[in-house]
């Protein structure tokens, strides 16, 4: 399939998950899904051997991931998360549950975050030991689809390449039973697949797969470059 190909058949999939959740979760369409059971599937997720021996975890700042990123809090983690569409000069917040002045499931929403975090640019971050990511859909090899915007597989290339995760660190998602598809799913070469997919009563260990190198720069067009600073200011000098 050529890349408008596989955009389409994602967006297939995407479409079909959306519908199989809207009964019960309402309309969730062209979002991560903020799902049921999403609090034992933090919980679930907090037993993993990755996770406890974690103490920087880089999150997004979907609301399925509130209760993963109040968890980390809680017991004592550094929160990364990715600003909104990366669209600050520093693009990822700083929770330290060291020095919050509020109780960590407050700090842990993404408004608030917003407001209590410490703004940092990538060479201002340590070493990731986990990453925790949103998903429309996920199957059992890894392969995952985010809600299609691209922003959590640009938060991994950035991270890949200034060196601060590598082929170890663990990458999970948290999902709702029915976000678990069986079928081959179309991916696109900068995508980035999971390790770990946990749900409120599954803990799916995915096989290992290369995960790309870094920044496709040719997958990105000029005016995206130009919306996220960070890629702006490490855009190569032959583009």
């Amino acid at each position: 399939m050529n890349r408008t190909q596989v955009q389409r058949a994602k967006q297939t999939v995407r479409e079909r998950v959306w519908t199989l959740l809207e009964p019960t979760h309402g309309d969730v369409t062209g979002r991560i899904p903020s799902f049921i059971g999403a609090d034992p599937a933090a919980a679930r997720l907090a037993e993993h051997l990755a996770w406890q021996t974690a103490s920087v975890i880089k999150a997004v700042p979907d609301k399925a991931q509130l209760p993963v990123r109040a968890r980390a809090l809680q017991q004592g983690k550094r929160i990364y998360m990715a600003s909104p569409k990366l669209a600050t000069k520093n693009p990822f917040y700083l929770l330290d549950p060291e020095r919050l002045s509020i109780p960590p499931v407050e700090a842990a929403e993404r408004r608030t975050a917003a407001i209590v975090a410490q703004p940092v640019d990538v060479n201002e971050m340590p070493l990731i030991d986990m990453i925790v990511c949103g998903s429309v859909a996920v199957n059992s090899q890894g392969v995952r689809l985010g809600k299609g915007a691209g922003y959590s597989d640009i938060e991994v290339a950035l991270l890949q390449e200034a060196g601060l995760i590598g082929p170890h660190t663990l990458i999970a998602t948290t999902v709702h039973p029915l976000q678990v598809v069986e079928e081959v799913l179309p991916e696109s070469e900068h995508d980035f697949r999971v390790d770990l997919i946990v749900t409120p009563d599954q803990t799916i260990e995915c096989p290992p797969h290369p995960r790309p190198p870094g920044i496709f720069w040719e997958h990105l067009a000029p005016e995206s470059i130009a919306a996220i600073p960070a890629l702006a200011k490490r855009q190569p000098n032959d583009r």
